[in-house]
């Protein structure tokens, strides 16, 4: 894994992020919570440290997923 340094910050950052815009959903449109979290740890397990969301991904739904996938 490629890592950048960040201005001001004593940590590197991954070049390669991990978007959670359009995690897998199940027949309904939620996220399909085991998979998308398996894509997640599959992602740090190999060096990914930036993670990007926001509050309108999967309508709001995206950001306290992905705090219960990090916890």
């Amino acid at each position: 894994m490629l890592y950048r340094t960040m201005k001001n910050a004593d940590r590197k950052l991954s070049i390669l992020g991990f978007g959670c815009m359009r995690l897998p959903q199940t027949a309904d449109f939620a996220i399909d919570e085991p998979r998308a979290t398996g894509m997640i740890r599959y992602a740090i397990d190999r060096g990914v440290n930036y993670l990007d969301t926001a509050y309108v991904y999967h309508n709001g739904a995206s950001e306290p997923f992905l705090g219960r996938a990090l916890s």
